[in-house]
């Protein structure tokens, strides 16, 4: 039977989400290994995204194939048993047959999260950056309408060597304000490796005068790592929604 998964995680302490070779610390190998205990066999999950090490899920989206017939509840109850306390399914559900969590997702929503000020919100340190700068959020804003759109993301990905296509649909990129907390949200049909993180680390860049608005449109035409801002650190990145038709 196929089965929709619905995570929560904090990566703080994980090698990202995607199953590593020379490390068990990850959060699909968590997964996979108390699956393949609940199954008797070896059962492998596939995520909707490959969150980085040290980024955070708040509505992460996996499929899973178990031999056999399992109630929902039984799944989630036997997982939410034997995670670590880190790690929490929300929601188990039946799937189509073809359903696969990262080829059938249509959108997905990332939020980075950013302490402002010279105090930090020590409760939500583990989840934010802090930026003791003051940033210009208009000129944020005008930056980000000129990301926003169908564009070429070569600039704002990491992979050099990505051979596929890097054009991506970013719909909203909205920045809000609520006292010293600041949150970048971004939705879009796919994200290319770091990509929210150049594009905060960017934006960021902006806001403290290093870079005009203007000159986004120039870092999207060179498809170029180079041309655009650094990488933003992972902890103020979480993966908010997985859409599907």
């Amino acid at each position: 039977m196929n089965l929709k998964l619905t995570i929560q995680y904090d990566g703080t302490r994980y090698d990202g989400w995607q199953r590593q070779g020379n490390t068990g610390n990850t959060i699909q190998g968590k997964l996979e290994g108390v699956l393949s205990r609940m199954a008797g066999e070896a059962v492998e999950i596939h995520g909707a995204g490959r969150t980085d090490a040290g980024v955070h899920a708040q509505g992460q989206v996996a499929s899973v194939r178990l031999p056999g017939t399992w109630e929902p509840g039984e799944v989630r109850a036997y997982l939410n048993r034997y995670l670590p306390e880190d790690i929490a399914v929300i929601g188990v559900e039946p799937a189509g047959e073809r359903f696969h969590a990262r080829l059938n997702a249509v959108g997905k929503t990332y939020r980075y999260a950013i302490r402002l000020g010279d105090a930090p919100d020590v409760f939500r340190r583990k989840y934010q950056l802090r930026v003791e700068e003051t940033l210009d959020l208009a000129a944020m804003e005008r930056a980000a309408a000129v990301l926003t759109g169908r564009h070429d993301y070569r600039s704002f990905c990491s992979n050099r060597r990505f051979k596929k296509s890097t054009v991506r649909t970013v719909d909203a990129i909205r920045i809000v304000r609520r006292g010293d907390d600041l949150d970048l949200t971004f939705h879009g049909d796919g994200f290319l490796y770091h990509m929210v993180r150049i594009l905060t680390g960017t934006l960021l860049e902006v806001g403290t005068g290093k870079r005009a608005p203007e000159e986004m449109a120039a870092i999207l035409a060179a498809r170029d790592r180079s041309a655009a801002g650094p990488t933003a650190p992972p902890q103020g990145l979480t993966l908010v929604e997985v859409e599907y038709a």
